[in-house]
């Protein structure tokens, strides 16, 4: 019979919404029913907010490691001991440092195969980056640590799928990025993704152009001529249903990606501004090509809500939902299968009424 996974959750940025979509989420205990879940952070980071937002019912396990994980409780590692000053609101230092510190953490177990997968709370990257320590990004960090560079950030909601060629870079670096053998790789890790990790059996992809009007053949730049169309013919050649380039304005505009299971952008606000107009609150962010399961609600520290006890945490919910679902399609457990959370399935307004 298969065992519960056991997910790791990072505790984000300590003076932002982070720790408080966290509480919010496993508040609710019939969460193990699914999932053994194991928070890295402090407990008294944890007992600081749980007070805060006044949920004073929340209480953890805590634990050295996961051999000691209770599969009946919510489970907490100390990832430090000392004395920590939380400034609620304040995007300092502090929060960057001990965000780092759990990420690292829960990262070193997902290694060594503690962990069946990690759900990532918010952070900010600036306050965590530092000569000593390149950071651009969960993505970008768990690609490194795990050796993997062939890898796609994918955001993912009911009403849309969007994976990007480039993320984190600066618009004027995107053009000299884009090759067509970085966007076929992008394309055949979409293809895979949706196949394997959403059941998808024949999907249908649309590609994204770079320029305005996608270039209006060569007019307005030459990238989607010498780049984007040789790599979608590429792909048609090795069977997989690619069509485009798109102008992102009129695809968006004319709802044609109703027509497709996955949408591939160039750069990253290319893809997030409409999927963000869509699912602001619900959307998440997975990481597709590593041979871990990785998810992450689509949204930031929020600062200006933070300790308001305003934050929803219906896009962590739903982080951890898709975790779960594409767990049990890698793995074939039967006992997630057996009760399944339907992460495609789930409205908003259902997990109101389930939580």
């Amino acid at each position: 019979m298969n065992k519960l996974p056991i997910i790791g959750f990072t505790i984000g940025d300590i003076n932002s919404i982070a720790p408080e979509v966290v509480i919010k989420t496993l508040s609710d205990l019939r969460i193990c029913e699914y999932c053994t879940p194991v928070i890295y952070s402090s407990p008294k980071v944890i007992g600081f907010w749980k007070k805060i937002i006044g949920n004073n019912d929340f209480f953890v396990n805590i634990i050295k490691n996961t051999d000691q994980v209770n599969t009946k409780k919510i489970n907490l590692i100390p990832c430090w001991e000392e004395e920590v000053e939380i400034k609620i609101g304040e995007a300092n230092e502090i929060g960057g440092k001990y965000a780092f510190k759990s990420l690292e953490a829960a990262t070193k177990d997902l290694k060594e195969g503690k962990l069946d997968g990690i759900v990532t709370a918010p952070l900010n990257k600036n306050l965590v980056n530092s000569e000593l320590l390149p950071f651009k990004g969960h993505t970008e960090y768990l690609a490194h640590e795990l050796n993997n560079h062939n890898f796609l950030m994918f955001l993912i909601s009911e009403e849309l799928k969007v994976g990007l060629v480039t993320g984190h870079v600066p618009i004027k670096d995107v053009a000299a990025k884009l090759t067509s053998e970085l966007i076929l790789k992008k394309i055949k890790l979409m293809n895979e993704s949706l196949k394997n990790d959403f059941n998808c059996s024949k999907p249908r992809i649309a590609v994204l152009g770079l320029n305005p009007h996608a270039g209006d053949n060569g007019l307005i730049g030459s990238e989607e001529k010498n780049i984007i169309i040789p790599a979608i013919e590429s792909a048609q050649a090795a069977n997989i249903a690619v069509f485009g380039p798109y102008p992102s304005d009129g695809f968006f505009g004319s709802k044609q990606y109703e027509k497709f299971d996955g949408v591939l952008a160039m750069y990253h606000d290319q893809g997030l501004i409409p999927f963000k107009y869509f699912a602001f609150s619900d959307g998440v962010n997975y990481t597709a090509g590593l041979n871990i399961v990785r998810t992450s609600p689509d949204h930031g520290t929020a600062y200006d809500i933070a300790g308001k006890n305003k934050a929803d945490e219906s896009s962590f919910r739903n982080a951890l939902y898709l975790a779960l679902d594409i767990i049990a399609r890698r793995t074939d457990n039967k006992v997630l299968k057996a009760n399944p959370l339907a992460f495609q399935q789930l409205k908003r307004e259902r997990f109101r009424m389930d939580f």
